[in-house]
């Protein structure tokens, strides 16, 4: 049966979406995420979580958590998520995300699971020391999405084919509790210019806040200075910038930084290659340099503000927290009906 045939979803459109409170953000997470939730804003209703029970799959940091995840709120605000008019909040404290990742459980296959490529890209030859949680962390991704209902993700390269398992669990709760469109079918919102940001000291390699080597990322509270050397030192090549994409093509660093730079700026990377080609990367990667540091320095300061007062930070993320219950509670009460449990 095709997705058309399916007894259809009636509820309301809604976003949801989230980032690891593990180390800092940069500019992938800026260009490829939160600059389209900022849009997003404008077109849904949006969740935006801080998903730190996934962070404690890998190396928890219990001293560091609650201030990692104050800091990435403030990215999000200062990046122009407005708590106003999205909900923003920290992922446990709403407990509806672990109520349904059980019930998930229950219904989600080991072959599902297994073909998850991401676990095994983390885990590479150390699955048997690789917690259960690292597995299982798809499953928690779908309850984070389906706990609301959520309609639309947006997602990179890399969370696709947990979106697809999402969908799946959707439609076998759908069926094994004989509740057609209870839950949607949740679709991906596609992510535009700047979706994958990589490396810049290796083209092959998405930017990570994981990479040793800082030099590799921009994060998104580096000065003008520190944007400036990072540029100048990123791996390029001997030729001049090419005149046509097509000419990119095997260049896989140089199509980051015009990827980078179209992204920054908003046009297309055939525009920045009419403005750069034929010319060499010591005038290309100044100016790369300066309209980074322009649309960057303003959010970086709004950070450093708010980071300097937890104490509103913790309100907008409690804030947030009661009007994510608002919506899951009520969501988990029909779970638990539908699955036949017992209620006081």
């Amino acid at each position: 049966m095709t997705d058309a045939q399916l007894p259809q979803y009636k509820g309301p459109q809604r976003v949801f979406s989230g980032m690891q409170p593990t180390n800092g953000l940069h500019l992938g997470n800026y260009l490829g995420a939160l600059q389209k939730w900022v849009r997003l804003q404008d077109q849904y209703d949006c969740i935006y979580c801080v998903v730190d029970l996934h962070a404690i799959t890998v190396d928890p940091d219990p001293a560091t958590l609650v201030s990692r995840c104050r800091e990435v709120a403030a990215a999000y605000i200062a990046a122009g998520v407005d708590p106003k008019r999205s909900i923003i909040f920290v992922q446990s404290a709403v407990r509806e995300h672990t109520e349904l990742t059980w019930i998930f459980n229950c219904v989600a296959r080991m072959g599902w699971m297994q073909r998850m490529t991401q676990f095994k890209d983390k885990a590479g030859k150390h699955e048997e020391r690789m917690s259960v949680g690292l597995f299982d962390y798809p499953v928690l991704m779908a309850a984070d999405i389906l706990v609301y209902k959520a309609t639309h993700v947006p997602v990179g390269e890399d969370q696709k084919q947990h979106l697809e398992l999402s969908r799946d669990i959707a439609q076998k709760f759908n069926n094994d509790f004989n509740a057609p469109g209870f839950f949607p079918l949740p679709e991906p919102l596609i992510q535009g210019p700047g979706a994958r940001i990589m490396s810049l000291r290796d083209g092959t390699k998405k930017m990570s806040k994981s990479d040793p080597s800082d030099m590799t990322r921009i994060n998104m509270t580096d000065a003008a200075d520190a944007i400036m050397s990072k540029i100048k030192k990123a791996t390029t090549d001997s030729l001049p910038v090419p005149a046509s994409v097509e000419e990119l093509k095997g260049r896989a660093e140089v199509e980051n930084l015009v990827g980078i730079f179209a992204a920054t700026t908003e046009r297309t990377k055939e525009d920045v290659l009419n403005e750069f080609g034929g010319k060499g990367f010591g005038e290309f990667k100044p100016a790369l340099a300066e309209v980074l540091a322009a649309k960057l320095s303003p959010i970086a300061a709004e950070m450093r503000r708010l980071n300097a007062d937890p104490a509103a930070l913790d309100a907008i993320l409690k804030d947030g927290a009661e009007k994510a219950r608002a919506i899951a509670q009520p969501i988990m009460a029909e779970v638990r009906d539908v699955v036949g449990f017992w209620r006081a």
